[in-house]
């Protein structure tokens, strides 16, 4: 397994890891992800898999960088604080690799809610600041409401079909040294990433390169600066081809190839301005989830 560096630091993140949003596989497949040496298991309190992390992490933490988020209806400080400790209870572990807000919350001050995340690195509970869905001014907010450490990684969705950031954040996070952590890498089911791909682009280079479509379109997104992927395997089989996306690159024409060919969406100003707009006006009327 091939690895990037995490942020502005020297700690490796494998380029695929695992994600365990909707995850129902158990143990077995986590622990084979381990083995296979996609070491980086992100998860999250709202996720409800942070007990099976936990199991299958046990007699293994020092194998496993470990990341899992806190929802923003728990952004300010005390309550904050509290959720990481149950997180680490649920988790069966005296420290979090990374600790990441789930979503902005626009109902809490950033200054308020980083604060309690200082407090966790300083008491070395958590070992690194994240974020996840965060757009560049957010990005903004919240590193300027930190006095000693920088925010490492920004979790988002992120695939051949889904390429939003695409119009901006992915080179702000580049350039800064963020990383950038691809959630539903292979779009939100594999079978509609096909759908995107009538001419059976992927299809093709995959039989031409002697891979399989999966790992295809995972390594176009690995084969990019600061980026790393976290798909989801309930299977050893899955988990073995996801892992094996890595360590070798398609041609510069087969990347511009896919990206011209396989139809994709990139949200516009007005759009992504909307769902902040609703997302506002959820919490305001406290559903913060």
């Amino acid at each position: 397994m091939e690895t990037k560096n995490l942020g502005n630091t020297q700690v490796k993140l494998p380029e695929v890891g695992f994600g365990t949003w909707n995850y129902f596989g158990g143990i077995a497949p986590l622990r084979t992800a381990i083995e296979q040496g996609a070491c980086m298991i992100d998860t999250a309190e709202n996720y409800g898999t942070e007990g099976v992390v936990g199991e299958a992490i046990r007699n293994r933490r020092e194998q496993v960088f470990l990341a899992t988020k806190v929802a923003p209806r728990n952004f300010r400080k005390k309550d904050l604080i509290a959720a990481a400790e149950r997180s680490l209870g649920r988790l069966g572990t005296e420290y979090i690799d990374m600790y990441q807000l789930h979503w902005p919350n626009y109902t809490v001050p950033i200054d308020e809610t980083m604060s309690a995340m200082e407090e966790l690195a300083d008491a070395g509970k958590i070992r690194f600041i994240g974020v996840s869905n965060f757009s560049i001014d957010e990005l903004e907010r919240a590193q300027s409401a930190l006095s000693k450490y920088r925010i490492v990684a920004n979790q988002v969705r992120y695939s051949l079909i889904e390429r939003t950031i695409e119009s901006g954040l992915l080179k702000y996070c580049q350039e800064n040294s963020i990383t950038i952590i691809a959630f539903s890498p292979l779009g939100t089911s594999f079978a509609r990433l096909r759908s995107a791909d009538p001419q059976g682009e992927l299809n093709r280079i995959a039989t031409a390169a002697g891979k399989t479509e999966a790992q295809v379109a995972l390594n176009w997104l690995i084969a990019k600066d600061k980026v790393v992927a976290i798909p989801k395997a309930s299977t050893a089989a899955h988990i073995i081809e996801d892992c094996d996306a890595s360590g070798w690159r398609l041609s510069q024409e087969d990347y511009a190839s896919l990206e011209m060919k396989i139809h994709y969406k990139r949200r516009g100003s007005l759009e992504i301005t909307a769902r902040r707009t609703a997302r506002i006006l959820l919490q305001h009327f406290g559903r913060n989830i």
